[in-house]
């Protein structure tokens, strides 16, 4: 199969971009009840946050400002900080800059960071991330604080805002639906198409995969393949660093060898040539005055 990589939403992006969804997975997050009278506004960025990949949404709604994130890997520790300079972007793009000059104090939306974990390590259902844990001098209380709230998502784990979203848990189950035919022994590719068409079956996500299922087999090979190539180059790196460590020890014996016939041409000058000419002994092996004293 050939995978589309222009693609950048993520299956998780593309299926939660729209307001309905969003108002009601708020809901379930946050213990909300509000219905369709209250706006929805997706502010989500291009290419900010997962450099080539747009892998986030991000909206406004009775004046909060909601970042979601989904990773499907393990956790970085360095989402509180990321989400910082996510959310400075925002605000530079949500409000004029010449009215932070004004003394009339300028009310912003309140930020709200989740991110969805949905990777097959074991993770805690729930937890968070601060950014004062990264600061190198700790302040208590931090006179800047970010908290990012982690929610494992994946089915298995029956959290009870997956429970309480249905589209969360129709998203969450259809993950773990590709999982497990990986686990059959399919290839990635055969793997969600399988997936896709359990699920339509199933009326899990049944529309959305019906009217996306090329986009979303093409997306979720690159997620998925993401993920696998992230392996790859760990493992990559790995034997890298032992192909350097061989080369290092390689060019370390080399240079001992080396070493061991400069001193012992050294040698042979001082005893059994009688030269007694630091310099001519030093020109003639390569090594320092320091070293040829030692040996004298």
């Amino acid at each position: 199969m050939n995978t589309n990589k222009k693609y950048k939403d993520s299956v998780f992006t593309r299926y939660f971009s729209d307001k309905q969804k969003l108002r009601l997975l708020y809901n379930a997050l946050e213990n909300t009840n509000y219905g369709e009278e209250t706006e929805v506004n997706i502010i989500t960025l291009e290419d900010v946050l997962f450099m080539n990949q747009k892998n986030d949404i991000c909206f406004t709604i009775d004046n909060k400002f909601i970042l979601l994130i989904e990773h499907q890997s393990t956790i970085n520790n360095n989402m509180p900080l990321r989400c910082l300079l996510y959310i400075a972007r925002e605000y530079e793009k949500l409000i004029d800059r010449n009215i932070v000059y004004r003394s009339t104090l300028q009310k912003i939306p309140t930020p709200h960071c989740y991110v969805f974990y949905n990777g097959v390590r074991n993770y805690p259902k729930e937890k968070i991330l601060k950014l004062s844990d990264a600061f190198l001098v700790p302040q208590n209380p931090p006179e800047l604080e970010l908290n990012v709230k982690v929610i494992n998502i994946n089915y298995e784990e029956n959290h009870t805002i997956v429970q309480q979203c249905q589209h969360l848990k129709e998203y969450s189950y259809f993950i773990s639906v590709v999982r497990t035919y990986l686990k059959k022994g399919l290839k990635l590719n055969d793997a969600i198409v399988n997936a896709v068409k359990t699920c339509i079956n199933e009326n899990v996500m049944k529309k959305f995969l019906e009217k996306n299922a090329s986009e979303v087999v093409n997306m979720l090979f690159t997620e998925f393949d993401m993920d696998t190539a992230k392996k790859i180059w760990k493992e990559e790196a790995r034997e890298e660093g032992r192909n350097e460590g061989i080369a290092e020890g390689r060019n370390e014996g080399r240079n001992e060898g080396k070493k061991e016939k400069q001193i012992e041409i050294a040698k042979n000058l001082l005893v059994m040539l009688d030269v007694k000419d630091i310099n001519i002994i030093s020109k003639a092996t390569g090594l320092s005055i320091e070293e040829i004293n030692k040996l004298m």
